[in-house]
């Protein structure tokens, strides 16, 4: 039987709600769970075990240490300090960047032919360390990015219009923090650029109401810190999204997510990583959507990648 191997490095919140979102999606045949405290990564891969008899395919789930991840084809790392109430995710940088310090030599040596996938935060300095410290390819090394940003997005537009989620392409471009933004001007609704939406669409009963850019952006903006200051973190809605990116990454047809990744000259920028739409197939990068964005939409690019490169400059990579 052919085998689809991934290895979750952290069984916190967030890498334990990857790997049941993983077997609960069949993606991987066989899923590794590793974290520092062994007890809690047995406890957590035991108890997404004995749910397995009752999924639609047998999935093999265990933890182990960094050697039982040997032939993993995708390593998702989520090791980190979680954000606190009132923490930006630029916050954590010092500790979770010596956090995978410590965790990339380990796993590289014994997966190097793996894709990485990078979701602790902040995500994209933590993408950009280990493309800096180790030799994985960097068409290889993924960071979660705006990819549930583009989420939130897309679900509050199509609440708005009562349309969809499917049906809705907008994205979020940039950091995942402060200074991501949406170019409005490459929004659609289907067919439709979302300025003309009012205008295009006709409902047989009912009417279009106005969109709110405003509280659209603070509410894809403002969804983490309300979830974390309710519940104490967020994990589920990252756990889909990393399976989102794994599906894409094991399929042999290019799919558009917004990820981070390290750019090379797309819109004037070198040497960061941040979320633009990449394609993504067959276990890595195969290239970026770069669409034509206004002034005011190439300035907040370069603002957010100035900002991050800010903060590289500060660490001792």
């Amino acid at each position: 039987m052919y085998t689809r191997k991934i290895t979750v490095i952290g069984a916190g919140a967030v890498g334990s709600a990857t790997a049941f979102a993983l077997a609960i999606k069949n993606i991987a045949s066989e899923i590794v769970m590793v974290d520092i405290n062994e007890e809690k990564a047995k406890g957590e891969a035991l108890d997404i075990r004995q749910a397995t008899p009752l999924m639609s395919k047998p999935v093999d789930i265990y933890a182990g240490t960094y050697a039982a991840a040997e032939g993993s084809e995708i390593v998702i790392i989520t090791s980190g300090v979680g954000r606190k109430p009132g923490q930006t995710r630029l916050d954590l940088v010092n500790t979770n960047v010596e956090i995978l310090k410590n965790i990339a030599p380990q796993i590289t040596a014994i997966c190097p032919n793996a894709t990485y996938v990078i979701v602790a935060n902040p995500v994209d300095i933590l993408t950009y360390v280990f493309c800096k410290i180790t030799n994985i390819p960097e068409e290889r090394v993924i960071g979660s990015g705006t990819l549930l940003d583009t989420a939130r997005l897309r679900a509050r537009i199509a609440e708005y219009l009562n349309v969809s989620q499917k049906n809705v392409h907008a994205y979020v471009f940039g950091e995942h923090g402060d200074t991501s933004f949406i170019p409005w001007s490459i929004a659609e609704i289907s067919t439709i650029n979302i300025n003309d939406y009012k205008n295009m669409i006709k409902l047989r009963n009912g009417f279009m109401v106005d969109l709110n850019y405003a509280e659209i952006d603070k509410f894809m903006r403002s969804s983490g810190a309300k979830i974390i200051a309710r519940k104490g973190c967020t994990n589920y809605a990252i756990a889909f999204s990393v399976c989102s990116i794994c599906e894409s990454l094991f399929g042999s047809l290019n799919a558009v997510a917004t990820v981070s990744t390290m750019l090379h000259g797309e819109y004037g920028l070198e040497d960061v990583c941040l979320s633009l739409p990449v394609l993504l197939a067959e276990g890595e990068v195969q290239g970026r959507i770069l669409p034509a964005l206004t002034d005011n939409e190439y300035a907040k690019l370069q603002h957010s990648a100035k900002s991050l490169k800010a903060v590289l400059a500060q660490l001792n990579i």
